[in-house]
């Protein structure tokens, strides 16, 4: 196809040809479809052009390449979270991959980490491990660091030493007019305060430097019960998760186990009801929390003394593509009637096609302001809810989805009426992340930074005057 055959967008794309050192690829070359191809797979996006550098010349060309032909840029790590990316349409835009920039420095001394922005969490988590340290990551290894860290982040410590965003004490990235800047605590403040809880809106992430903690060793683990004993379990967990100390963060899940040769078989294609999660303290100390829990017999119950280098594996999350669809909602509390439409929903006998329905326990020092905070402070809720369905065709991927909003939608009565932007895997209403006057300044910062609109992240902060308030 000649490049007059092209339409205006797609010739303006062919401009990028050559970037990279070659690492750029155009709808119809033989690398593209591989390119494009985020880690949840179910979700197809089909941008004018992606981008895969390796080094910060190569972030900066792209970006003002792309400005030059009118094209916008959305950065993208692993692309966990590429649904409401992909629902925004990317017939103008670049993808901007970063999953070739993975180098990873411990400073021990320092109690610091820095990592470029294609990181996953196993890059980070390994070597921190070596020195005796752990950072704040979450329950899924390859999840890339950048985009966890920048919406949020809750983990296994998230009760004791809340939202990975505020352990960030750095972020380098270019800016939409292709500069490089570094933003912490006294250099371009408003950005480092916009860029913790702000999402991937402010640029392209090329390294992030953040806290590491004297964390060598947590009491975790699982308990097991079948489905039939749901009712009890979580009533008792329900019962326990408000009063819990600090220092220990669970999970509670109703989990379909596939029935795969790779699981263990006691478990393998069973309906079970799962509790698992991690106690910072001594072993007498989580036995004592861990006590009204293991009171109810379960099946299976692993919770031991564990290296911290474990944990990032111990939710047992798909690691390598996978196709999944899902919804989420915050709850502010898990009462008995709420109780009882989880149960009607996802308990024993019900017929949903859901692999897992999970509820995250919030509160500790996930629910309190910390000192020199960014622009997610905290979590005004007491649980997150995030159900999942496999997608792996478009007969379940409509199933699945039908049966994530359905359980959402079930439980409106005690939502919150906010997202937690990690989780909202669809659409969303973006403000709903953040309080009225945190959205205000992240529209103004954005306007700012971007006054053109080049950056497109999965969760877009508008500039000021899109919605029709005042031009910056």
């Amino acid at each position: 196809m000649t490049t007059t055959s092209l339409t205006p967008t797609a010739r303006a794309a062919t401009t990028l040809a050559g970037l990279c050192d070659g690492a750029v690829h155009l709808p119809g070359d033989p690398g593209y479809d591989a390119a494009r191809l985020p880690w949840n797979v179910a979700v197809d996006q089909r941008p004018a052009a992606v981008a895969l550098p390796r080094t910060v010349a190569h972030v900066q060309e792209v970006v003002r390449a792309a400005a030059a032909a009118g094209l916008r840029v959305a950065p993208q790590s692993t692309g966990h979270n590429a649904g409401p990316l992909a629902a925004q349409g990317l017939s103008d835009v670049v993808v901007l991959r970063t999953e070739r920039m993975r180098g990873v420095t411990i400073d021990p001394t320092r109690r610091l980490a820095r990592v470029e922005g294609g990181a996953l969490w196993m890059d980070a988590t390994e070597p921190a491990a070596d020195h005796r340290l752990a950072a704040l990551h979450g329950s899924s290894p390859d999840v890339g660091i950048a985009g966890y860290s920048l919406g949020g982040g809750i983990g296994w410590y998230a009760r004791r030493l809340g939202l990975a965003a505020n352990s960030l004490t750095a972020v380098e990235l270019v800016t939409a007019d292709g500069e490089h800047v570094r933003a912490d605590a006294t250099e371009n403040r408003e950005l480092f305060w916009a860029l913790r809880g702000g999402g991937g809106n402010f640029g392209v992430v090329t390294a992030l430097e953040f806290r590491l903690f004297p964390i060598e060793t947590a009491y975790a683990g699982m308990l097991v019960w079948d489905r039939d004993h749901a009712e009890r379990v979580l009533r008792r967990w329900a019962d326990w998760a408000p009063e819990a100390p600090d220092a220990v963060t669970t999970s509670f899940r109703f989990l379909d186990v596939p029935p795969l040769p790779t699981v263990p078989e006691p478990i393998r294609g069973r309906s079970l009801v799962v509790i698992d999660g991690a106690v910072l303290g001594c072993d007498a100390e989580a036995r004592s929390i861990l006590g009204l829990l293991r009171g109810l017999g379960p099946e299976i119950d692993t919770f031991d003394r564990m290296p911290a280098r474990a944990l990032p594996r111990l939710h047992l999350d798909p690691e390598g593509p996978t196709p999944a669809v899902s919804d989420s909602t915050l709850l502010g509390e898990l009462g008995d009637p709420a109780i009882d439409t989880l149960l009607e929903q996802v308990g024993p006998g019900s017929t949903t096609s859901l692999l897992a329905a999970e509820l995250r326990q919030l509160g500790g020092a996930l629910g309190r302001t910390p000192a020199k905070h960014g622009a997610l402070a905290r979590l005004d809720a007491a649980y997150a809810v995030f159900a999942v369905a496999v997608a792996a065709t478009p007969e379940l991927a409509a199933q699945g989805q039908l049966d994530a909003e359905r359980l959402t939608a079930s439980l409106r009565p005690w939502s919150t009426g906010r997202s937690y932007l990690n989780f909202a895997e669809n659409d969303v209403d973006v403000s709903t992340g953040y309080d009225a006057s945190v959205w205000r300044q992240l529209k103004g910062i954005r306007s700012a930074l971007d006054p053109d609109d080049r950056f497109l992240a999965n969760h877009r902060v508008p500039r000021l005057f899109e919605d029709g308030a005042v031009t910056p």
